[in-house]
């Protein structure tokens, strides 16, 4: 089956054209909104001039559907129709950064090749098995049932990926497997997973809870807010200031992991001790949630690519008696593997991540079984 994976981002649009396993093609159309690239529709056409020359004489079977946002409702992948669209709407203020541009790709799709089947896969449906003491937060109950406010978690099509993925590296079922995964990217979350399922996650009601990310701040006190708010600090600035202005680009100036590695100020190395200790505080946390990791297991972007982020991390984990091999760590690899000595309590593993796979694989499973 050949599937059109969309990522749809407010300025961006990310594609990748798979047929099984095999990638076809791949890109990214930027600056939508500008000049050259109105909107969604008119990136799709410059989606369409290059995904036309992989088909040839074949042609798309289906469309899968990178998207944020899934609330309560939903669960799992589920085949796009207008109800589900206008519901993926309705969670746009849950997240106004992400579910908007998502709904914009699914409706240019709709409008140009209206005979393809759409499937939506959502970043928070591996969260739904949360159990309450870990979704909800200690206020007044109207806020959850008028408003929906409790931890959503994202980043959830990796994580399940990841579970899939270390569980067969251990050689154990995935429903058997146990650990804490962290997705280190330019977002970043952590999430406990218990016998195949999550059980807690970093991020919460939004994707801003939790760790230090490239922009993000993390977990930070609410009544700094209430603060700066009494400061003359607007909605819209603080928004800003905490989604986009925050993080690692706050504490150095830089956004992007490998120019706060690569750089030896003191700024930088703050960064990185405070970036490094709030993970290794969720691990520790974590590792009791689970009733004892069979695995730490590192992905995404920094995760994968960051060795010297990684030893930061697990250098403060000697309490866990767990301990990396030093050379296993500085190896490059695209492949899934353990970095960690035979003395270290369980193991730490490196895990690429695969997200357009993971939604291409749900999209055909979703769309098989409706045909």
């Amino acid at each position: 089956m050949i599937i059109l994976v969309i990522n749809s981002g407010s300025s961006s649009l990310k594609y990748q054209l798979r047929d099984g396993s095999d990638v076809l093609t791949e890109g990214i159309v930027e600056r939508i909104g500008g000049d050259e690239t109105p909107d969604h529709s008119a990136a799709l056409e410059r989606v369409d001039a290059d995904v036309s020359k992989a088909l040839g004489d074949m042609a798309i079977d289906a469309v899968g559907h990178r998207v944020v946002h899934g609330g309560e409702r939903f669960s799992a992948p589920v085949l796009i129709n207008n109800e589900i669209t206008r519901a993926i709407e309705r969670l746009n203020p849950l997240a106004p950064l992400h579910n908007p541009a998502n709904v914009q790709g699914i409706r240019a799709i709709a409008e140009k090749w209206p005979e393809i089947p759409q499937v939506a896969v959502f970043d928070t449906a591996f969260h739904r098995t949360l159990p309450e003491h870990a979704w909800r937060y200690a206020v007044p109950d109207e806020l959850y049932t008028r408003f929906g406010i409790r931890r959503y978690g994202f980043h959830g099509t990796s994580f399940e990926y990841v579970t899939r993925q270390s569980a067969g590296l251990l050689g154990v079922q995935p429903a058997d497997f146990t650990g804490v995964i962290a997705h280190l990217g330019n977002g970043a979350s952590v999430t406990a997973v218990r016998d195949g399922r999550s059980i807690d996650t970093s991020m919460g009601f939004t994707p801003l809870e939790g760790l230090v990310m490239g922009t993000r701040s993390g977990d930070i006190d609410p009544s700094i807010l209430l603060f700066l708010s009494r400061e003359g600090y607007s909605e819209q600035d603080l928004n800003d200031l905490l989604n986009r202005e925050s993080g690692l680009k706050g504490l150095t100036g830089h956004s992007d992991m490998r120019s706060v590695v690569e750089s030896s100020d003191a700024q930088s190395e703050t960064a990185l001790d405070i970036a490094s200790y709030r993970l290794a505080k969720y691990i520790g946390g974590y590792h009791i949630a689970v009733g004892g990791a069979q695995a730490l297991v590192f992905t995404a972007g920094i995760g994968e690519n960051s060795w010297d982020f990684r030893e930061r991390v697990v250098g403060r984990l000697g309490a866990l008696g767990v301990f990396i091999d030093d050379a296993e760590n500085r190896k490059r690899s695209r492949a899934a593997r353990q970095i960690s000595t035979e003395e270290s309590a369980f193991p730490v593993l490196v895990v690429p991540t695969d997200e357009e796979a993971a939604i291409a694989e749900a999209t055909a499973a979703v769309v098989g079984r409706s045909s």
